[in-house]
């Protein structure tokens, strides 16, 4: 009867034990499952900033002047390619989900445009004489920018390069248009160089909300549990950002010849931040997506 009890006791050590092994293995095995699936989602925050360049391109022209003996083309402002700087800052919110990251980026935009011209006047009794004055421009524009994006990680290590494409919508903060005026003077006894002070006017009146798509690159860098960014952006306006209805309202504009062409914006645009997450897990845990 002994032995039966001591045989019993021992069936009942080995079976507690073995249960007790396997209730261990289980929660270990959940442990190992959840933050995968916890980790094929998060939220990111962060913050970028960068330079941009512009370039406006008139998609129809006006003037002041209408040329009665040659082509007005003549006239046409010539419009520089992405040459002044602007800036940027952006706040980032992010979705990722299972390699595709959903985000909306408000922007403030600083961008800068020029663009030149020429009148000529010349003596009809004496070719020779002739009165030269060359137009500058630069136009500043400065616009809260409503973005939304879809981005994709081309691999998923600590280096991650990835592509985005999207759309956005551009509201109309500001307008600053300087402009210089030169005058080459061949038609007073000599040849004489003239150059004005530059002409400062709020040209706010003249712009518009317009919107337009983005595609772009960029790469990442897990740091810890954030993420340093880099990215590049090309930007096409699908609207026009003058407005038509105030295109000759400014009268000291106007006064110089200039009229607001309808314009298409391209912007090209660099910028570098970073990115916090938003879901944590534990201290056993990093909380970014691997």
């Amino acid at each position: 009867m002994r032995k039966l009890y001591l045989i019993v006791i021992l069936l009942s050590l080995s079976l507690g034990a073995l249960a007790q092994g396997k209730k261990r293995n289980g929660s270990f095995n959940t442990a190992k499952t959840n933050p995968n699936q916890f980790l094929q989602q998060q939220w990111w925050l962060g913050f970028k900033a960068g330079v941009n360049v512009a370039q406006a391109d008139p998609s129809k022209r006006y003037s002041i002047l209408t040329p009665t003996n040659y082509s007005s083309s003549v006239t046409d402002k010539q419009y520089d390619a992405f040459k002044e700087l602007g800036l940027q800052t952006t706040i980032e919110i992010t979705y990722y989900y299972k390699g595709f990251y959903f985000s909306v980026q408000p922007s403030y935009i600083s961008s800068n445009f020029t663009y030149s011209n020429q009148l000529e006047w010349v003596n009809s009794t004496n070719i020779s004489e002739t009165l030269t004055q060359t137009y500058k421009q630069n136009q500043k524009i400065e616009y809260a920018d409503l973005p939304f994006l879809i981005k994709y990680d081309i691999t998923g290590s600590k280096l991650r390069p990835f592509v985005q494409v999207g759309v956005f919508y551009s509201i109309l903060l500001n307008a600053v248009k300087t402009v210089n005026v030169s005058s080459l003077d061949v038609a007073s006894g000599g040849t004489n160089t003239i150059n004005s002070p530059p002409l400062i006017v709020g040209s706010k009146d003249l712009f518009s909300n317009y919107w337009g798509v983005i595609g772009g690159v960029g790469v990442s860098y897990q740091l810890g549990n954030v993420r340093l960014v880099l990215d590049a952006t090309y930007r096409q306006s699908l609207s026009n950002i003058a407005n038509p209805q105030n295109r000759f309202s400014n009268d000291r504009l106007s006064g110089i010849g200039d009229a607001q062409d309808d314009l298409n914006l391209k912007n090209i645009m660099v910028s570098a931040g970073v990115l916090f997450p938003m879901r944590y897990l534990s201290s056993s845990f990093k909380s970014n997506d691997r």
